[in-house]
């Protein structure tokens, strides 16, 4: 009997151990339950959908629009790319694909896309496609109705393919054909450089993708030797970012060996990692600016953040975007990668610059920038003061200019584009970009192409007259105030004439930037917008007034308020 009872008490007490084994996974592994539940219930709802649906369900739609929406409740950067897609991943990575170097795009009137922007040197503009070449077939396949991505899929692909590309040329009454080579394109990471006005050196860095650490040090070297600049202008504004390690080889051309440039901080410790410089710097006593804007992102931020907490630049223009987060692409089975954010990173002041909380969501799943109230103060390598949550700040700040409501009008009826079109038709060529000016029988052509397109458009100040005249007729006070609203929509009425001289400047600024890339490429179109650039302008005072440069990265200068 007490054998028994000895047996029976084991196994009642392994039963309670099992017990609380069982209810002890749960409440510790709890989080593990809930995620193999959720894939088991996500798998049960896809077969019952397949079995009982009325329809049949295209299974590669349906699950690939949950794994979106899934993938974009946690932030925008996080994407999936299966096998055909690879493609894209790999431009983004590395910067390059396989097509024909062109920027297309899709003319509605038409319903055709149309070459926008060849690259210069690519086989676009080696072959003599030009710009407003409308596409018509590729290897005799009909291009109408096609969007500008179905477009761009058949004109990608293999390096070193061939195919038939026939286009309709403005002016040129038979279409062109052109047997096109696919080559492997690397878009420009240096599109522009040059000496400008007193000894200043200025390069345009476009992206952070392939290999532009390479292209900065080269063009510096050169800038310094044959042109012996004594300061630097890095204009990184729209430049989206890219590879990590490129942004802190640069900063490394003008910081010692073995400062910490970025920390990374994540969930797991492979994606914690501490990023030094590891060479010798090139110049660590050139004065540099550097230009920003709200396109400036990522790597960018990197770049002009490093050299503001090192106190070793002085940064130009407005707040950059506020990208402080990390990616990494992992394999997935049947070929796919997830780019997936895996951690955050840190500049160093210790600040991070990421704008958007997207772990914490309004209740309609809105995200918002972190609000200035809650952002946390930090301090460059002498003292001053910088702040975390909204990108990079400026020293000096710089107010963009407000556009005319006008030009987006034209640009959208695509006036700019085929009255670009038309000049090119009759002049084979024009002064070189640094030189080219439009003149006023130009602008006055350009004019009368506006007036015979019967070009229409809305006037804010007519929006806002009749939004006015509304709220004042629902107030009662409309009757009283009838002549004067009267008065003032005769001084209002629509005058395309008017703003198309009291607007000239702008308008002549984006015509001369379309003309002027037509015949010199990227390399042209920055040179020309240089010309007339507030930013640029502010970054060549401070760098010629060593004063003011000196004063700006001192713990004086910062509390007097230097930034205007």
């Amino acid at each position: 009997m007490k054998r028994f009872l000895n047996k029976r008490t084991i196994i009642i007490l392994s039963i309670l151990v099992s017990g609380f084994a069982f209810f002890g996974f749960l409440k510790s592994n709890n989080r593990t339950f809930q995620l193999a539940k959720n894939i088991d219930l996500f798998n049960s709802i896809v077969r019952e959908l397949d079995m009982f649906y009325v329809d049949t369900i295209d299974p590669n739609k349906t699950i690939r629009t949950g794994i979106d929406a899934m993938l974009m409740s946690l932030d925008p950067y996080t994407d999936y790319y299966p096998e055909e897609d690879q493609s894209e991943l790999e431009q983004m990575i590395k910067g390059t694909y396989g097509g024909i170097g062109s920027i297309i795009s899709y003319d509605s009137k038409r319903k055709r896309s149309v070459i926008a922007e060849p690259y210069e040197g690519m086989p676009a503009a080696t072959t003599g496609l030009k710009v407003g070449d409308i596409l018509m077939e590729i290897d005799g396949e009909d291009l109408y109705g096609k969007n500008n991505a179905q477009v761009s899929d058949l004109l990608r692909g293999q390096v070193n393919t061939s195919f038939k590309l026939k286009v309709e040329r403005p002016g040129v009454k038979k279409p062109l054909e052109f047997d096109i080579v696919r080559k492997s394109i690397q878009l420009p990471t240096v599109p522009y450089y040059g000496a400008l006005e007193d000894g200043i050196g200025y390069i345009n860095l476009s992206s952070f993708s392939g290999n532009p650490s390479k292209e900065f040090k080269k063009v510096f070297t050169e800038l310094k030797k044959e042109h012996n600049i004594s300061s630097l202008v890095i204009d990184l504004r729209n430049n989206g970012g890219g590879l990590l390690d490129e942004a802190i080889e640069i900063v490394n051309f003008f910081v010692p060996r073995d400062k910490v440039i970025v920390t990374t901080k994540g969930k797991i410790k492979q994606a914690s990692s501490t990023y030094k410089t590891r060479r010798e710097p090139l110049d660590v006593e050139i004065p540099i600016a550097v230009l920003v804007n709200s396109g400036t992102a990522s790597s960018s931020e990197i770049l002009a953040g490093a050299l503001q907490d090192l106190d070793r630049a002085v940064i130009v223009g407005t707040r950059t975007f506020g990208k402080g987060l990390v990616q990494v692409p992992r394999p997935l089975p049947y070929g796919g990668t997830l780019k997936v954010t895996t951690s955050k990173y840190y500049i160093p002041s210790g600040r991070c610059v990421q704008a958007i909380d997207y772990k914490h969501r309004n209740e309609d799943g809105s995200v918002g920038r972190i609000p200035d109230s809650l952002t946390t103060v930090y301090h460059t390598a002498i003292g001053r003061e910088v702040r975390d949550g909204g990108g990079i700040s400026p020293d000096i700040a710089v107010e963009p200019e407000k556009a005319p409501n006008i030009l987006f009008y034209l640009l959208n009826d695509n006036l700019f584009f085929d009255y670009a079109t038309q000049y090119c038709l009759k002049h084979p060529t024009i002064a070189p970009a640094k030189e080219f000016a439009l003149t006023d029988a130009d602008y006055n052509e350009f004019k009368e192409m506006v007036k015979a397109a019967d070009f229409k458009y809305d006037q804010q100040s007519g929006k806002l007259l009749k939004t006015l005249k509304d709220a004042a007729e629902f107030e009662g006070y409309l009757e009283g105030a009838s002549a004067e609203f009267e008065a003032l929509e005769k001084k209002l009425t629509h005058n395309l004439d008017h703003d198309l001289t009291y607007f000239a400047d702008d308008i002549k600024m984006i015509l001369s930037v379309e003309i002027v890339k037509r015949y010199y490429y990227q390399r042209g179109s920055i040179i020309q917008q240089l010309k007339n650039d507030n930013e640029l302008k502010e970054a060549v005072k401070v760098l010629t007034n060593p004063e003011k440069y000196k004063d700006i990265l001192s713990v004086a200068g910062k509390e007097e308020g230097v930034s205007k």
